[in-house]
Formats: structure tokens, sequence, C-alpha cells
């Protein structure tokens, strides 16, 4: 069964947005649009002149003599370590070690030393440090996370599903970059989906991370920007009337009887991002959308009531699909194996197929949560039809808002 895992998740879907009244915004520093940072190659408009301006201020990063940042420029690992150095004040976790490849009077010896000590970033086989190597997007993230003693704590799979790119994680990163996911240090550009974990890391693309990490830790106050992956700009109501389309992972078909004893709980998944006017991710696609199937005005209706962000976030939400009234006919001789081929089904339903059909092999996995199958097939008894609603869940369940979601 497809379980339609080919839909394109590079899509977004645009909503009309107000500021919520009263709502409690985060701190967010904003530049205006005349404001111009110190460096030519760096105007107002770029996607990273906020945080390259920040950690300026800060004394963090520096430009070069002819008055350049050269933010597409890469970074070396000396140069982290230099970085790193500068932006956290942390406490020794180990020993200094001496490295091979570091000659006497390097420029960058003291930093690497602080780097190594503090935790984040380590040397490798046979005491080398390769000061000169440029540095991987995946080992910038790597090195913020352990320094900062950060830990994933959701499945590292379950995280990862945010980039379009997970399979070219090192396995080695996958922990780390996963906590600083949750944490928000993780920035993409142009297409925040993507990761490019083994693409060396521009100072533009370390300027972001590090003045992420230290959001993360407190230091600074938020900068808004599109390409941090799981932010959600805060203080905004998504209108009611607004559309979330959603699919379901575990079937492409669900099947229920009309009188289906109980609502039936069912988590949905979030299809496409929800954005605002300026690109703002509002609602990650993957969100869980949890809720419940409920018979309704002679159909099926997926009544919502909270959806999960990938960061853990939750936010309480009113929303519903259309009535489904679609149905298909099961009657004696129908064969069971073929029916609930790719399909779920409600315990009410699988109830009657049973009764109706006396096949008894519909097998628990593929009974949605409900009441027990035989406490329901005194409903059926002598029947040799049944009626069931056909619901095609990647179609039939996109939700519609019922009131504001504001997102605080």
């Amino acid at each position: 069964m497809s379980y339609v895992n080919a839909w394109k998740s590079g899509t977004a879907i645009l909503v009309a947005l107000g500021m919520t009244t009263g709502a409690v915004a985060p701190i967010v520093i904003t530049a205006p649009a005349s404001a111009q940072t110190a460096f030519p190659d760096v105007p107002s408009s770029y996607w990273a002149s906020g945080f390259i301006q920040a950690l300026v201020n800060r004394g963090v990063i520096a430009g070069f003599p002819d008055g350049s940042f050269r933010p597409e420029e890469p970074v070396t690992r000396a140069q982290f370590a230099a970085i790193v150095s500068k932006a956290f004040n942390r406490q020794p976790v180990r020993q200094p070690v001496q490295f091979t490849d570091i000659p006497a009077g390097f420029w960058a010896t003291n930093a690497i030393q602080a780097a190594y000590t503090t935790g984040f970033l380590a040397g490798y086989p046979g005491n080398a440090f390769r000061p000169d190597e440029n540095i991987p997007r995946a080992q910038v993230l790597v090195s913020l996370a352990n320094g900062l003693n950060y830990a994933a704590t959701a499945p590292v799979d379950s995280v990862l599903v945010a980039y379009s790119d997970v399979a070219n994680i090192p396995e080695y990163a996958r922990p780390s970059i996963a906590a600083a996911t949750q944490r928000q240090i993780v920035v993409n550009y142009p297409d925040v989906k993507t990761l490019n974990p083994n693409q060396a890391a521009t100072r533009a693309e370390v300027a972001a991370f590090v003045y992420q990490a230290l959001v993360s830790a407190g230091q600074v106050s938020a900068i808004n920007s599109p390409y941090i992956v799981g932010a959600v700009p805060q203080g905004v109501r998504i209108p009611a009337g607004a559309s979330i389309p959603v699919r379901y992972e575990r079937a492409d078909r669900i099947l229920l009887a009309r009188n289906e004893p109980n609502p039936v709980p069912v988590t949905l998944k979030v299809s496409q991002n929800i954005v605002d006017a300026q690109g703002a991710v509002l609602i990650p696609v993957n969100s869980a959308v949890v809720g419940q199937l409920q018979i309704a005005q002679g159909g099926a209706q997926f009544v919502a009531s909270q959806i999960i962000l990938p960061n853990g976030t939750e936010l309480p939400v009113s929303a519903n699909s259309e009535v489904i009234t679609r149905t298909e006919s099961v009657s004696r001789g129908t064969n069971v194996g073929r029916l609930i081929g790719g399909t779920v089904v409600g315990a009410g339903a699988a109830a009657g197929i049973s009764a109706v059909t006396g096949d008894r092999v519909i097998k628990a996995e593929e009974v949605l949560p409900g009441a027990a199958v035989g406490a329901l097939a005194g409903f059926f008894l002598g029947r040799d039809k049944v009626d069931l609603i056909a619901i095609n869940p990647n179609t039939d369940l996109n939700l519609t808002l019922a009131s504001d979601l504001v997102i605080r």
C-alpha cells in the first residue's frame, strides 16, 4: 500500500493573518528596511544580515581588512574554534591536549584549546585537529549541541523528518542535530527543509547557527527569520475558515459503521507548511493533528482538538472536516482480504464485516481503537449486507478552522 508517502513536502499553504489582541509576543529584533550592516557585501536584504550584525556587535565575529564580510566564504575548523570561544563562556569539562598539527605560535592555538576543553570541538585520531579543514554544516551543529550539553527529548528519527535530505545526515551527527533542531539552532537558506549536512558551512551560516545557539542559551533576543527550522512566529492568529491540509500515514482508506458506538481517536499529519505572507512557517509540515472521527449527519466527520508541532509545542485547535457520507456495501461472499487491503476499520465496521461475511480474520492492527469488536456483533446478526462509510483520509479529512487558531 502507498500510504501516500510520495507527497511532496516543499509546498506551502499561505494564510491571511491578523495580530492577536493581548497575545504574549516574544522579544524579537526586526531591522528597519533602511538599516544597513557595516559590510558592503551584506546588505540589509541579505538573509543572514541580522545574525551577522548582531554577532559583530558582540565582538564574536569580524570582517576583513578591506571592509568586506565575505558571507559565502567557507569557515575552517580553526576559524570556527575562534568564533565559539568568543561566543560562549563555558567552564572546561576536560583537560587540554597537544594536537600534533598545531604548530608553535599558530594564531588560533588558544581558541582551539578553549573550544576543545569546553566540549565544543574534538580532534581526530592521532591527536590531529585539522585546523585548515573547512568545517561541514553537520559538524557545526554537533559542536554547538555538544558544547551546550543539549540532547534530543523526542525520538531522533521523528525530529529529523523535518529535513528532506535526512538520509545524508552522518550517523554520528544524528542525535546532536536532532537536539539542535529542537532548540531551533538550525537555520536553512534558501529552503528551510534542506539541511545540506555535508556541505562546508559558510561564514553567514555559522553566524546564524551561533546566534541561534546564543538564543537557545538565553543570552540574546530572538531574531525573526523564516529560515529557522521549527520556529513559529508568535502573537498571530490564523483566522477561522482557513484550511489545513492533512494526510493519514496508517492507511489509504478508513471504513466505519454508521453506528460506531464511540468517537474513534485518530492522529493525522499536516501535509503542507502553513505560512504567513512573509513566508514564515506557522504550522510546519508533519505536525500531528490529534482528534477523533465522529458519526454525524448520516456520515462521519473528523474533529480536531490539538495540533502538536514537530518541536513539541501543543496548540489547542477547533477544526473539522466535511461530513463524509460515501458508503461501500459489504455482503456475503465478499473477499475480506481484498476489501480491507490498505484499509483500517472501526470496531463497528469490523463487527459488521465479520457478521455479514462470516470471516473472523480481521487483524487487530487493522482495527481502530474503540469498543471491542465482539461486543458489537449483536448489532449485525441476521444481516446479509452492511453499508459502511468509506473515507479516503488523504482527501476527505482536510480541515477547516471553526475558530481562530491563536499562536502564542
